[in-house]
């Protein structure tokens, strides 16, 4: 078979398998979209992404209300990237994507690009679930627990937990009958497929000990495959499950390419919203609430556009103050740093295989192979230091990957010199990727407006290893690794330490703490999971935004739902926590308990 025959029949194989599978076309799902936007509603949700697709989704199931739903971005339906899982770095400095950077870092970032981290946001219609790595990890008790204990009334493990089940549509068979999981959610969850280096893996760390659980219940002392928002290969974007697959509702408008400029708040009420679309202005009343959901970034840079934030720093701008809070305080983000190793045989996702004929006829008739992930395969959570009393939450997740990225990749923003010393000349290498996180950094960061144009991008700041805490806790992964790759199953594929010898950090003695403290702090990277810009907590608490029930303290009519909502970051990958506030956020709104039957069946289980 020719090239050209080979592309000729992907295409069309591709299209087949959109008709056949329940993802319909998506021409049908455009019928979603409304043209106009009428002059009021009782509710307007600002941003379509994981958690804003999930509010509309939920507040327009009430017949009697009326929503509309604002996404800056476009549809899903315009790059087949968006539902191919191994297609997301496709997506990344896309017009998909925000394309946000970080200010310079001065302990971290140091190998990057001006030593800035480069944050994708999803700008389509599901956000950043559109866009991302598809790692379904809803963090551990601990983290809700934590919560509740310091002011976040109705939100501990017990609390939430029926919320992120009510989402869930298990696709692991094993699965299908844990209390901890649910069928029948619009979300798939699925497992990764079975790859060459998925039992390696898994063999490797069952020889240090470690047991194989579902990360994604109350036991976390160990370590499985990774769970994903895919379903028969399709991304699960909130977008396209939420909403697209819902069909057309007539109390429902949903309108794209479509940018909030700023809130109208009168005397203390949120009344609604000022925004352009094609390139003219308009303005839209909200009669009972207005939900911003625009993700950590963009929803309190509109917050402070609004005149809610520092007082002081909107006085800067001669924006006038309508409530003096700490709007864009409280930053966070899991820091990350990737520990590549060579291997010897013929196991990894390498461009290769991506681009391999099989590969893609097995994505497009089976729904599985390579394509079907997003290069994730193995998930765990450890401590650096005993917790055997139980009681200390695990300091890291590791996530193990089967492919390496090669020096000319730009997805990470990596200076050239250093990619040089770091990265393989070829996409092709046969290599694998133990990718550390702290669970949760002490470290926080701050996010200001950089004028009071809404188009001009705010002032990130994370502040990586501002607490040398957060690099105490990578190097302790990096001795994890260490262990790792000294096991029978590792040492049987060449893996080997030294590949992590690099030039740029040659002044200190190789495999020493301040050896892997010069590479932590050159390549600090993102973990994606930017968050607590907009921290829940109690309402006498000076340090929060909103109060339990998600609402700006001192103004009524608007609340904030998203990750920046967060009182504290959770352990693992931020999707699944902010899909589930969206839940319960609407059922705050609505009034209702919709996940009575799911917690009555937890308590039956126990």
């Amino acid at each position: 078979m020719s090239v050209k025959q080979a592309l000729v029949f992907a295409t069309v194989a591709l299209v087949l398998y959109y008709f056949l599978t329940d993802t319909k076309t998506y021409e049908s799902h455009r019928k979603i979209l409304s043209e106009t936007i009428q002059s009021e509603y009782d509710y307007i949700v600002i941003g379509g992404g994981s958690a804003g697709s999930v509010v509309a989704a939920r507040l327009s199931e009430d017949k009697e209300n009326t929503v509309l739903l604002l996404e800056a971005g476009g549809f899903y339906d315009e790059d087949p990237a968006l539902h191919i899982p191994m297609q997301w770095s496709k997506l990344g400095h896309s017009k998909y994507d925000w394309e946000y950077y970080t200010e310079p870092q001065e302990g971290a970032c140091w190998g990057l690009k001006e030593n800035r981290s480069y944050w994708p946001r999803g700008r389509v219609l599901g956000g950043s679930s559109a866009i991302n790595i598809l790692q379904y990890t809803r963090g551990i008790p601990y983290d809700y627990d934590n919560w509740a204990a310091n002011g976040c009334e109705g939100w501990s493990y017990e609390e939430v937990l029926p919320y992120f089940m009510k989402s869930e549509d298990i696709k692991i068979q094993d699965l299908k009958h844990s209390k901890f999981h649910h069928s029948g959610g619009p979300l798939s969850v699925s497992s990764v497929p079975d790859l060459p280096m998925t039992s390696h893996f898994l063999n490797a760390l069952k020889e240090l000990g470690y047991r194989y659980i579902d990360y994604n219940s109350d036991d976390i002392d160990g370590v499985s495959k990774v769970q994903l928002t895919v379903d028969r290969g399709v991304r699960s974007s909130t977008g396209l499950t939420f909403l697209g697959r819902s069909g057309k509702r007539d109390n429902l408008d949903i309108v794209v390419n479509t940018f909030v400029t700023k809130l109208d708040i009168k005397d203390k009420k949120a009344r609604g919203v000022n925004f352009m679309r094609n390139g003219k202005k308009g303005y839209v009343q909200a009669r009972k609430e207005i939900i911003v959901s625009a993700g950590a970034i963009n929803s309190p840079q509109l917050l402070m556009l609004s005149g809610i934030g520092h007082k002081k720093h909107l006085e800067d701008l001669k924006i006038p103050v309508i409530a003096d809070l700490p709007v864009g305080d409280n930053l966070q983000d899991h820091p990350a740093v990737y520990m590549y190793n060579d291997i010897n045989q013929d196991y990894s996702t390498t461009q290769k295989v991506k681009d391999s004929l099989v590969t893609q006829l097995k994505w497009m008739v089976l729904g599985d192979g390579p394509l079907a992930f997003a290069g994730s395969e193995v998930h765990g959570y450890s401590a650096i230091n005993d917790r055997s009393d139980g009681k200390a939450p695990p300091d890291i997740q590791f996530v193990l990957f089967s492919g390496i990225l090669a020096q000319n990749d730009t997805y990470l923003n990596i200076k050239a010199d250093v990619a040089k010393a770091y990265l393989p000349e070829s996409a092709n290498a046969q290599g694998m990727n133990f990718i550390i996180l702290a669970n949760h950094p002490k470290s926080r960061g701050t996010l200001r407006l950089r004028s009071k144009d809404p188009y001009d991008y705010p002032v990130i700041d994370p502040r990586y290893f501002s607490d040398k805490r957060d690099l105490e806790v990578m190097i302790g992964g990096i001795r994890l690794w260490e262990k790792y790759l000294n096991t029978p199953t590792m040492k049987s594929l060449g893996a080997d330490i030294r590949r992590m010898k690099v030039s740029f950090c040659s002044q200190h003695e190789f495999n020493t703490d301040g050896y892997w403290e010069c590479v932590v702090r050159h390549l600090t990277f993102t973990g994606y999971h930017p968050s607590c810009t907009c921290k829940m907590g109690a309402e006498n608490d000076p340090t929060t935004v909103l109060d339990p029930q998600l609402k700006v303290k001192g103004i009524k009519g608007l609340r904030v739902v998203d990750a920046s909502a967060f009182h504290t970051i959770n352990a693992g990958n931020t999707n699944a926590p902010t899909i589930m506030i969206a839940e319960k956020a609407a059922d705050l709104i609505r009034g209702k308990d919709t996940v009575k039957d799911i917690r009555q069946r937890i308590v039956g289980e126990k």
